[in-house]
């Protein structure tokens, strides 16, 4: 088995899964966590707006997604919103979903730490896109790989 294989046993997959859709609950935000081997040689931020683009994240109605995208094998991750979140958010709203990451991340603890990132991104969006009766699920809440 690959590295992004082995990243996450079946039921923790399920676990950051449950996460998501906790976190979506009150906020509009979509997240969603994408596992590569590698960035290809890119910076990890360019790489996830590529992947950003590819998954049609950039077609949610209020352009409020959030992708947490992971390259195992080069130990490294990004966080990219789209523009609706951007144009809203201070520049430095992604670093406490960041930390949150990267804290568990270097104990080895890459469910946990995709748990309290995926937590923490939903609290964060939730004050400026708070959940609505009208709101509908615009994006897969599994773990996508590449």
């Amino acid at each position: 088995m690959s590295q992004v294989e082995d990243f996450l046993t079946t039921e923790e997959e399920q676990e950051v899964v449950a996460a998501i859709r906790q976190a979506e609950r009150t906020t509009s935000g979509e997240i969603r966590v994408h596992l590569e081997p590698s960035t290809k040689g890119m910076d990890p931020l360019d790489h996830a707006k590529e992947v950003f683009h590819w998954l049609k994240m950039d077609n949610t109605k209020d352009e409020n997604g959030v992708l947490i995208y992971v390259a195992v094998e080069d130990h490294t991750f990004a966080i990219y919103g789209d523009k609706g979140i951007n144009a809203k958010v201070p520049d430095n709203f992604w670093e406490t979903t960041r930390d949150h990451i990267a804290a568990e991340f270097k104990k080895g603890n890459f469910k946990q730490g995709l748990i309290n990132g995926v937590l923490e991104a939903g609290e964060q969006l939730q004050k400026y896109f708070p959940w609505d009766t009208l709101d509908e699920n615009e994006l897969s809440d599994e773990i996508s790989k590449g």
